[in-house]
């Protein structure tokens, strides 16, 4: 039911199918994110008609709101939020970890306090397990633990943790039509990351997540962490870099031989009025775009772009209008859906290797340099 076949390669990078029960995923791929059942904004309509192929969602938010019994009652996630191509749970664990006032671990599991009204929760591997089944993503992931990239001794700790976890997690699971995910942990320390790739390759999942990055170590530390991990994980497997996004990381990652990849990156710069624009990240509530009459990317085949100029978009979002968060969405999502089409294009055609210095040059302006017009 998850195969994975790979169809070409150019370097570490390759492009694959990863089969689901609601469809093909045609690698590399990036994600939306959909944290509480929806992408920010945009219906699935909307989602469609980027070519997104897979949306990521939060068991965290969605156990805590509406409740993962609800949706399981509901039919699933999948009809719950009419989304029906293949969609990607999460663990939680990066959530709970992330309430570190509000949360106390131990080796059964974690005990914290609600974000929403204070009321205290626990998760464990089978708990996790549990609220994503009755979720029904088509991919799940292992409960891990996260922690401090730099804390040798502390990682070693979690990084044992997840692994003990991961084994409970397979143990937990029931549903034969999800696909379980182990998760690579270890900070940035190449030993730890050395033990746990091995590790997870040795559970034999249908693929294995990289967790524990884009989480305040540089860029370099995230690149050179990869290419210890990244030869340790087997070739017929799918590999899911977590929560990594921006245009660059997609490049570095790809090139690294990455297949999966998710970010809020997209739709958080559309609500703070940053678009992804060839002369860099456009900050369209600047007045320099009130009579432009340019749409945001003349190169971009989006609704938003083949339809509206920046001036009409810096009025809604003067005017405080929905749709303005909306049309950045759409434009700023296709962007980097975009983006991975011609990279596997690339791929498919062994130039890859030739073409990521100058994709690189490319969006280098989105990470450096906000135009104000």
């Amino acid at each position: 039911m998850f195969e994975f076949n790979i169809t070409a390669r150019n370097q570490r990078a390759r492009t694959g199918i990863f089969t689901t029960p609601h469809g093909d995923l045609i690698t590399p791929v990036f994600a939306p994110v959909g944290t509480q059942a929806t992408v920010k904004t945009l219906t699935p309509e909307h989602l469609k008609a980027i070519n997104a192929s897979l949306v990521l969602s939060n068991t965290y938010h969605l156990y805590l709101r509406p409740g993962d019994d609800l949706v399981r009652d509901m039919g699933g996630l999948h009809k719950f939020m009419q989304w029906h191509r293949p969609l990607l749970t999460d663990s939680g664990g990066f959530q709970v970890f992330s309430l570190a006032r509000t949360r106390k671990i131990d080796d059964d599991g974690v005990t914290f306090k609600s974000h929403i009204d204070g009321s205290t929760h626990r998760f464990t591997p089978e708990t996790s397990i549990a609220i994503q089944e009755n979720l029904g993503a088509d991919i799940i992931m292992a409960f891990d633990e996260c922690s401090d990239p730099n804390d040798h001794a502390y990682s070693r700790l979690a990084m044992e943790r997840t692994h003990r976890w991961a084994e409970r997690s397979l143990k937990a699971k029931t549903r034969p039509d999800q696909a379980l995910f182990g998760i690579v942990q270890g900070g940035v320390l190449a030993d730890l990351r050395a033990e746990s790739a091995e590790f997870s390759a040795s559970l034999d999942t249908p693929g294995i997540a990289i967790g524990g990055l884009s989480v305040g170590e540089t860029k370099e530390e995230m690149h050179t962490t990869l290419d210890v991990v990244m030869p340790l994980l087997p070739e017929n497997k799918p590999r899911y870099l977590m929560g990594v996004g921006t245009p660059e990381d997609l490049i570095h990652g790809v090139g690294r031989g990455v297949d999966i990849f998710d970010c809020v990156l997209p739709t958080r710069l559309a609500r703070h009025h940053a678009a992804f624009a060839p002369e860099g990240r456009l900050n369209l509530m600047n007045a320099t775009f009130a009579r432009d009459e340019r749409p945001v990317d003349p190169l971009c085949d989006c609704y938003t772009c083949m339809t509206f100029t920046r001036a009409y978009i810096r009025h809604l979002i003067v005017a405080k209008e929905l749709l303005a968060g909306t049309l950045i969405s759409i434009h700023n999502l296709r962007a980097l859906i975009r983006l991975m089409e011609e990279i596997r294009g690339y791929i498919a055609e062994g130039i890859f290797d030739e073409k990521a210095p100058l994709l690189l040059k490319q969006w280098s302006n989105n990470a450096k340099r906000l135009v104000h017009g």
